[in-house]
């Protein structure tokens, strides 16, 4: 049985990554679900990565995993670790081109009812899937917190009916504002925020970049902006996304208060930033992790729903 309360299911990737002015950062260690895992462990939590790795994965790496994650639920498989260029525009817009012929298992895998996966006392997990995996992922944890972080490609795609599909299952959805937009073909944060409620989200948390994020649980009469934290040279913003979602899910289950968990994922999602792809937990996190929690707080706003 492990012993990790907190899990991140999603990809491993080896990221080459590619700066608007030409710099590059290759063979960095990334991934939604490794950054998720991050963020969990920032806050505090020993967490566990459920995916897919391939060959060729550098040793490294795999040292670098088996340190600071529990990784018994990492499934081996023969194709070649995945990897991909991450190129930035000077707009912040990354543009992700695998460089290896199989994707997609490392995208969806493993299944949910894969045998080998433990973790069955877990107390909340992050999902970086699209609709069609999440009600198979909550029968597999059926009490654990569920965090659906719904998968980049699906929600520009624009199916709203098969978004709706798999509001029911998650107990939080954290999609980011550019995609929801375009879900939803709305522009205003507050009314998607509205909207998203009455879709049957239970609890939202609207990352919306730099400008931190919008946070609220259905049936309250208001929302909460939770501000970025802010670092002193931010360098790579690769992962902050997924890592304010692994803060976020470990602050709403300790606490119970979406502005928490909000100001929890923010400050997760700050350490990503004064790094080049998942950095290792830093000698000092639980100093750190306390003054930017408190930083987080101090400028939380609220806006009536």
């Amino acid at each position: 049985m492990s012993r990790s309360d907190f899990i991140a299911v999603g990809s491993i990737i080896i990221d080459d990554i590619v700066y608007p002015d030409g710099r590059a950062s290759m063979g960095v260690l990334g991934g939604g679900g490794t950054h998720a895992a991050y963020g969990m462990a920032l806050a505090g939590e020993h967490a566990a990565l459920v995916g897919l790795v391939g060959s060729g994965l550098p040793e490294e790496i795999r040292v670098r995993l088996a340190r600071d994650f529990d990784i018994s639920g990492l499934v081996w498989v023969e194709h070649p670790q995945l990897r991909g260029w991450q190129i930035f525009e000077w707009n912040g817009v990354r543009n992700e081109i695998f460089r290896v012929e199989v994707v997609e298992p490392f995208m969806y895998g493993p299944d949910a009812d894969d045998p080998g996966i433990p973790f069955a006392d877990a107390r909340g997990f992050t999902l970086l899937r699209g609709p069609a995996h999440v009600a198979a992922w909550r029968a597999r944890f059926p009490s654990a917190t569920l965090l659906w972080e719904p998968v980049r490609v699906f929600m520009l795609s624009a199916d709203h009916d098969a978004f709706l599909g798999g509001i029911p299952h998650a107990d939080i959805v954290s999609p980011n504002l550019h995609e929801a937009q375009t879900m939803y073909g709305i522009a205003d944060e507050v009314e998607l925020m509205r909207r998203l409620l009455a879709d049957g989200v239970k609890v939202a948390a609207l990352r919306m970049g730099e400008r931190g994020s919008l946070v609220a649980r259905r049936g309250a009469e208001e929302a909460h902006y939770i501000p970025a934290v802010e670092v002193a040279e931010p360098i790579d913003q690769t992962g902050a996304g997924n890592a304010y979602c692994g803060g976020f899910l470990v602050g709403w289950r300790q606490t119970g208060d979406v502005a928490t968990a909000g100001c929890y994922g923010a400050a997760a999602a700050s350490f990503t930033l004064e790094y080049v792809g998942c950095a290792s937990i830093p000698a000092d996190r639980e100093a750190e992790w306390a003054r930017r929690l408190a930083e987080a707080r101090r400028g939380l706003r609220s806006v009536a729903l």
